[in-house]
């Protein structure tokens, strides 16, 4: 009977075409009301301890930060210096695409930020050059992901509010298998362009590694915002809500200084930052009140057991689940299906044993390959628009799945080999 009224209610109520977060909050006030002896005023209880914590509060200026660095031209900036740095390797600029989407994912937070911001500044300058277009999108929007892996990360720092985790332990978590994704990426575009190196010419003349140096240190201001940001959480200096309202001064200072910020463009993207937390924030309100509904059943529990009870170990279930994440990840986007499913993944993984930091590292990992999966991948649309119709929806994809096999080979390599995710968080914490 639970399962028929959880998921009737909650197709019907999203068939509609209300918000997402309307449909989940609707949904877990039907169950209290008819499962709890209409015990509906523990959703409100819920839903003002998630919104009255002190995590919570860092979201906002961390999508803050991101849009100032969006709209401050630092990318471009950032793009040249690095350029040099790749020019005598097999696959040029295309490796100069995932060393600078890390670096901007470092200070963003955001996937869809970090392709929007990167790939603006890389499509026409690489076309123009005569680069593979399909490697070019295929690398931006892989490169892209690492903007919710890397710390500081909007996936972690929801995460982390609805579990309770601590998000100084998530963002060191995500350090080395971002470094990992991202040199898995450029390893990837060397074997390949080796093999065909009409993929990325290498027409251009070497700089010298004077001139190479020279060009890095101008990288010096992002190189102090991530370290002011990243490194005061991660050692211990300062609270995320701390360290992101330290950061937002910060980039507004460079992105005026070194950039091409003004006060129009900050309006911009304060505005910007007011309507995407409005939209994540709703999401929660949802998440929350169905978490609620979900918790005081037992639900997870009993899914446990019934898993027990078939003979599924651990891994079976671990897998089935992010099966289940892969299809849904073509239909939902990537924080939406995370706060979506928490409510019920979270506490099954737990209760087989699972470590609370390392399930956040997965799902973001796996939320990162809905990113790139159509039809809903948002940063296959970004793309798609960046490079003016000239490649297709469908032709982005393609040029991608190289780059979520590998987000998939770190599943692999995580669940083999958990102390990849673990061993900095035990280092600091």
């Amino acid at each position: 009977m639970f399962w028929t009224t959880f998921i009737g209610v909650l197709v019907a109520t999203a068939g509609t075409g209300v918000a997402l977060g309307a449909a989940l909050g609707f949904t877990g006030l039907v169950i209290l009301y008819y499962f709890s002896n209409g015990a509906t005023s523990l959703a409100v209880d819920a839903v003002w301890g998630v919104f009255t914590s002190f995590t919570l509060s860092a979201v906002p200026m961390f999508i803050l930060l991101g849009e100032i660095l969006l709209r401050s031209g630092i990318s471009e900036r950032a793009y040249s210096a690095f350029s040099p740095l790749f020019r005598r390797i097999p696959g040029g600029l295309l490796h100069t695409n995932i060393a600078v989407c890390t670096l901007f994912g470092a200070v963003s937070g955001s996937s869809l930020s970090t392709a929007a911001a990167v790939g603006s500044v890389a499509y026409p300058e690489m076309s123009k050059r005569g680069y593979d277009k399909d490697a070019i999108v295929g690398s931006l929007a892989g490169g892209g992901t690492l903007g919710l892996l890397i710390p500081p990360s909007l996936s972690f720092l929801i995460f982390g509010a609805l579990t309770e985790t601590s998000i100084g332990r998530l963002f060191a978590a995500g350090i080395i298998p971002g470094l990992m994704v991202g040199g898995m990426f450029m390893l990837y575009i060397l074997v390949k362009c080796i093999r065909n190196p009409s993929i990325a010419p290498r027409g251009e003349a070497a700089n010298s590694l004077r001139e190479t140096l020279s060009g890095l240190r101008q990288i010096w201001p992002l190189l102090l915002l991530i370290f002011c940001v990243v490194g005061s959480i991660v050692i211990g200096l300062a609270t995320p809500t701390e360290a992101a309202g330290v950061g937002v001064l910060l980039a507004a200072v460079i992105s005026y200084l070194w950039g091409d910020l003004t006060l129009r463009r900050l309006a911009e993207g304060l505005f910007s930052s007011v309507l995407l937390f409005s939209s994540i924030g709703f999401l929660v309100l949802g998440a929350t009140i169905l978490a609620q509904s979900v918790s005081i059943l037992g639900i997870p529990q009993e899914i446990i057991a019934a898993a027990s009870e078939s003979g599924l170990d651990k891994y079976s279930v671990f897998f089935i689940v992010i099966a289940i994440y892969l299809v849904l990840g073509c239909l939902f986007d990537g924080l939406s299906l995370m706060i979506m499913t928490l409510p019920v993944v979270f506490p099954l993984f737990t209760g087989f044993g699972f470590d609370p930091i390392w399930i956040g590292v997965i799902i973001t990992i796996v939320i990162e390959i809905g990113q790139v999966t159509p039809p809903v991948g948002l940063n296959l649309s970004v793309l798609t628009t960046l490079t003016k119709g000239e490649l297709s929806l469908g032709r982005v994809a393609v040029a991608t799945i190289p780059y979520w096999m590998i987000h998939l080979g770190m599943i692999v390599l995580l669940t083999i080999f958990p102390v990849l995710a673990l061993f900095l968080p035990d280092l600091f914490f």
